[in-house]
């Protein structure tokens, strides 16, 4: 009997190399230095400082973004899963850390750290006079608090899913497994003192002390599985970070306010407050054009087709740059057995193969069947690329030499299919299974992204014309295809999935690593778990060069085997309003530092 499933997620941190920024800068030209100007001559310079008098920032004022599909509505940052909440908790929470423009780590809430000589443990200066929207104090306990919530028993079995950022940590495996109450790994020196510690020399230590930071005295005394449900994780007002602005509103899947907070310690924001609407892509460009919106930006951005029609709005800024992700559609190799759906538990040694999708040469030839660089051209309009290593361009590690470059060739899919014996055995224009049986392969995806609503049949179309039998099936609405896949789908054969790829380190472990809570497609490949260790192990993972070696094997690994083709990564393309100011994206993100936004009326 063949068994089928599905993965599917959609983002989490964000994007980009370069900006191709339209300047806004309206400022006259210097006044000519002429001892016989005349009386109005004269005057120019007092009007040249008020013109640039009214460049300055000002305070007040309202934006309004757009996004093309509603947030599930998880608020808090150990348990979201997808972008779409991300356009609220980039504004709300915040971590020790941030990143600069080269991907360097910077201060965030910590004024400053010291690594041990070690490396295996980072003493971090927490900023004084930080509070909590509600007041209270922000302290070494909140992060204590944190890191101990992800690490807990019981985590994962709650929904969580960010526990690479704790599985380094000192005594993690013997405080998750409960044998111990004692939480060794991360320790508050003073209020403003806090020290991890790692079990072994960790080459990605301030990555993961980077995680956004949830505050104990909300969360402290409730219990792990109950924090998804607490009101503080789902309800405007209640909801409680540190960051420039507070979750105040919401008409849940229409409209999401956000309040400029007074009391922010990096300094007060200039704007009053940030409206995130809820609408379809097909009417975004129409409310931009006519100033009901003011930007299109995370995680979507502006369609590729519509660039050039958005480039001539006479009030509107383009900034693109390249993904920091990807699209991908993926296969699902095997599927968790109910047992362990039902108690959360990803044991690979337990998982039970998809008889089609597990078959390396199947997706091999899926992979030669689709011509990508028709989607690059067609529907992207020349705005992305075609990749084939599931790495971020922008970074060291990224290798696409190391890969198989699956370049369109339906004669070679139809070869490797019949090499497999996947062949028509009753002339009716279809393949069947090896044993004879009819075969059929079924296609997910989402609503809410048209560019992949529109990337669904055509790969559907791709895959018939080498002889598959495809059922490609009507899109769900985003929080139900979550569902189903944090329920592990095992009827699912092949999923379209967004990737936005943490900025912190290249290590891909937290998606592709066999037990890692984001592999949904249930890859098991001793080789590739064996490369990704290696990657980490200290002290040669310290060397730069000895890592881009090792991912470089990896990505080899990931080609071949194949447990996703990588479909292309699409430009970022942000257009706002020209009365946005302030706006300086990071090469992963547009959404940085909200509180130097301002308008100009």
């Amino acid at each position: 009997m063949k068994l089928k499933k599905n993965w599917i997620l959609l983002f989490v941190l964000m994007l980009g190399l370069f900006l191709a920024a339209c300047s806004s800068d309206s400022s006259g030209d210097e006044p000519e230095e002429d001892p016989e100007e005349t009386e109005t001559d004269q005057e120019e310079p007092a009007e040249e400082e008020e013109e640039a008098a009214s460049d300055e920032p000002q305070m007040g004022g309202t934006i309004t973004g757009a996004m093309d599909t509603a947030p599930a509505g998880m608020f808090n940052p150990i348990f979201y899963e997808e972008a779409y909440e991300t356009n609220i908790l980039d504004f709300t929470h915040e971590a020790l850390l941030s990143q600069n423009q080269n991907l360097e780590f910077e201060p965030g809430l910590a004024s400053d750290w010291e690594m041990s000589d070690d490396q295996t443990e980072v003493t971090f200066t927490l900023e004084e006079g930080v509070t909590w929207h509600d007041g209270e104090p922000f302290t070494a306990d909140d992060v204590v608090y944190t890191y101990k919530a992800i690490s807990s028993p019981g985590y994962i079995e709650a929904g969580g899913v960010r526990t690479e950022y704790v599985i380094r940590l000192l005594g993690y495996e013997e405080f998750n497994s409960g044998e111990t109450e004692e939480f060794e790994g991360v320790v508050a020196e003073d209020d403003h003192t806090v020290t991890f510690k790692f079990a072994e020399p960790n080459v990605t230590a301030l990555k993961d002390a980077s995680f956004p930071i949830i505050p104990e005295h909300i969360f402290g005394d409730v219990p792990i599985d109950e924090i998804p449900e607490h009101p503080a994780s789902l309800n405007a007002g209640e909801v409680i970070g540190t960051g420039p602005f507070q979750f105040t509103e919401m008409l849940d899947r229409e409209q999401y306010v956000l309040e400029k907070n007074p009391d922010y310690w990096q300094s007060e924001p200039y704007l009053d407050r940030i409206v995130w609407r809820v609408v379809e892509q097909s009417v975004m460009l129409g409310l931009l054009e006519n100033g009901e919106i003011d930007f299109i930006a995370e995680p979507n951005g502006v369609p590729a087709a519509d660039f050039e029609t958005v480039e001539g709005f006479d009030h509107v800024e383009i900034i693109e740059q390249t993904d920091f992700g990807y699209q991908l559609m993926g296969f699902k190799i095997n599927h968790r057995t109910d047992a362990d759906v039902e108690s959360g538990t990803i044991e690979p040694d337990n998982w039970v193969p998809n008889e089609d999708m597990s078959e390396q040469l199947v997706r091999q030839a899926m992979a030669y069947a689709i011509d990508r660089q028709a989607i690059v051209d067609n529907l992207l309009h020349g705005h992305g690329s075609v990749i084939n290593a599931p790495i971020a361009q922008q970074f060291w590690a990224y290798d696409e030499s190391a890969t198989t470059a699956y370049e369109y060739d339906p004669e070679q899919a139809k070869a490797l299919l019949d090499e497999a014996g996947y062949v028509d055995t009753n002339d009716d224009g279809f393949r069947e299974t090896p044993d004879g049986e009819e075969w059929v392969v079924n296609l997910n995806y989402p609503t809410g992204n048209q560019l992949r609503e529109d990337s669904a049949p055509i790969l559907g179309q791709f895959l018939e014309d080498v002889g598959i039998q495809m059922d490609v099936r009507q899109p769900k609405e985003m929080t139900a295809y979550v569902e189903d896949l944090t329920n592990d789908n095992s009827d699912w054969d092949l999923y379209l999935l967004g990737w936005s790829l943490g900025s912190g380190d290249p290590d891909p472990s937290g998606l592709w690593k066999s037990d890692a809570a984001y592999n949904y497609g249930r890859w098991n490949n001793p080789e590739s778990d064996q490369l990704l260790q290696e990657a980490m192990q200290a002290p040669e993972a310290f060397e730069q060069e000895y890592r881009a070696e090792k991912y470089s094997e990896w990505q080899g690994v990931f080609s071949e085997d194949l447990p996703a083709l990588l479909l292309y990564a699409q430009n970022k393309i942000y257009g706002f309003n020209e009365r946005l100011n302030g706006v300086d994206p990071m090469p992963y993100s547009f959404n940085n530092d909200p509180h130097l936004w301002w308008v100009s009326e």
